[in-house]
Parts: C-alpha cells; structure tokens; sequence
C-alpha cells in the first residue's frame, strides 16, 4: 500500500495565459454556487457574460503580463511548504487547469489526502465549491475515505501575524497616525449573505483579530475601516462598496490590506493597485498604498504547515 500523503491548496484560479481568460469566467459563472439557476439557465448567463466581459478581461490580463499573478504566488508557496512537510503538495484550482478530477486522480493512490483552502474564510461562494468539486470527484475515485479538510483560519494567530508583517512592509517605517487603514475584502451579493453564509461575519472578526493584534505591536492608524471590493451587476452587494469608503475618508493617505486574499491576483494587482489607485488620485490622494497578500511569507507557510499537522489523525 502506497503510505504517501498529498497536501491539495485549493483556489479558484486564473489564467495561465490569454487563451484561458474566456475558459476562466466561463467555469466561474456556470458554477452553481456563484449563479443560482437551474443549468440551463446559468449556462447561458454564463455565456452572455462572457462575451460581454472577456476582453476587458484579456485587457486586464494582458497589463499583468498575460498571466493571473495567482499562478506564480501559488506555485512559491507549493515550492515553500514541499520543504517543511512530509506530503507532497500540489494546487488545485477551481476554473483554470490544474482542474480537481486531473490532481485527484494523479494522487488517488496515495494513503491520506488533506484539502486545506487558501481562502481564509468559508463561503459557499468559494469553499464550499471547491469542496463540492473534491467531493464529487473523490466519490468517482472511490477514495472520499482517504480526504480531510479544514472550512477556515482567519482566527489562526501565525495567519494574523502574516497580515501585521504585510501591513508593516506598506508603512515602510512611516507613521501610522499619519494614514487610515482600510481592510478591503472581495464583496457577495447580500442575497447570499441573507442566506447565511457566514462570510461576512468571519471577515469582520478577522478584522477584529487583526486590529487587537496591530494595537499590541502598538501600531496606531489614525482610523481603520472595511469595505468591499469587486461587486458585479446591479443587485445589492454588501456594503460599504470601497470607492464609497475611499471618497468618504478626510485623510488622504491611506494604506489598503486585500483581507479576503491569501495569494495575490487580478483583484489585488490589477483592481486594487491600478483601478484603485487610479480612483484614488483623482479623489486626491497624496498617498495609496496596497499591501501584498501573504503569498510565500514565511508566517503564511508556518500557518499551513499548523493547519496540515493540526488535521492528522
């Protein structure tokens, strides 16, 4: 019998290259727990916003290097955690290749397979349908026996650390007095908080963690805040929406945190660093400031490293 252990990193994707950008939102907006349709239906929302999104999208894509940023951040930390357990990692994505069924398949030989998100927070949006695509898999495989999985770690104390840590390389000994702090988190319509996703709530109490832990390194920002970023269509999203937190704020330097990412992407190094950014100086802002998200840093892989040993039986 085969004694190896695989450790999957679950995310949601992006594409490889420009050919991928179209088969990215397709997969993405044909997936139940995004649009909540019967199939035919969410096949052809699906399509129609493809069509009227992909090549903005490619645009976008093509100013990052013609690559989603997820890819290399996701490999690093692959490459980073690979030197501290005894498993073998890979990553597994949710709408671009490497798909769930090809990763579940190359490891279903292998004795114990442990699935932690990089989503720090639970969501059906995002958790839970990345954990639908191992399910299912798994029970084609006839190894659901062999998978154990964690829902979320935003509480986790080397995972706030990693956040402070990130937080401290964007005010580059400056003063903190002298900035707001706002905590940007990717945004859900609030129908699907209404019912019952527990998203919002654990983003508000990462938030919370973070805040007592930055007040105990007696790092004081004038003010912090939390607002929501990416929101798409016209129904209600949950609010505050962030350019409604940037126009409001009276202090125009301000230092943005992606609290809802674990690895950098299109929503960090595309929207937040260069739409925001742009919004920000023509609301007049001296200085915008965009944090990294953990990615490889060294306190992001001690708190996977935590969660695999933490989930042995």
């Amino acid at each position: 019998m085969n004694h190896k252990k695989a450790v999957l990193l679950l995310n949601m994707g992006g594409p490889n290259h420009l050919g991928e950008v179209k088969t990215f939102l397709r997969n993405m907006f044909n997936d139940p727990r995004i649009i909540a349709a019967p199939a035919p239906i969410r096949k052809l929302i699906a399509w129609f916003i493809t069509s009227r999104r992909s090549k903005e999208a490619m645009h976008n894509y093509a100013r990052l290097g013609g690559v989603s940023p997820i890819i290399g951040h996701t490999r690093n930390v692959v490459h980073a955690l690979s030197g501290r357990i005894d498993a073998d990692v890979f990553y597994v994505m949710r709408y671009t290749p490497p798909y769930t069924r090809d990763v579940l398949r190359d490891v279903a030989n292998y004795s114990e397979i442990y699935a932690i998100p990089l989503y720090p927070h639970f969501s059906s949006t995002t958790t839970l349908s990345s954990f639908d695509a191992i399910r299912d898999e798994a029970a084609r495989l006839g190894i659901s026996h062999k998978i154990r999985t964690i829902e979320h770690y935003y509480a986790e104390p080397s995972y706030i650390a990693c956040i402070v840590e990130r937080i401290k390389e964007a005010l580059d000994n400056a003063d903190a007095a002298d900035f707001d702090l706002v905590f940007s988190a990717h945004g859900l319509p609030q129908s699907i908080i209404d019912k019952g996703d527990p998203y919002q709530r654990h983003i508000r109490f990462n938030v919370y963690h973070v805040r007592r832990a930055l007040n105990h390194a007696g790092i004081r920002f004038n003010k912090t805040h939390l607002a929501y970023q990416s929101r798409l269509g016209p129904m209600e999203w949950i609010r505050p929406y962030l350019e409604d937190k940037l126009a409001a704020l009276r202090k125009k330097k301000v230092i943005i945190y992606p609290i809802a990412f674990t690895i950098d992407n299109s929503e960090t190094e595309f929207e937040l660093d260069i739409e925001y950014r742009e919004k920000a100086e023509q609301m007049g802002f001296e200085e915008y400031r965009v944090c990294k998200a953990p990615n490889d840093h060294p306190r992001f892989i001690d708190t996977l490293e935590h969660l695999y040993r933490a989930m042995q039986p």
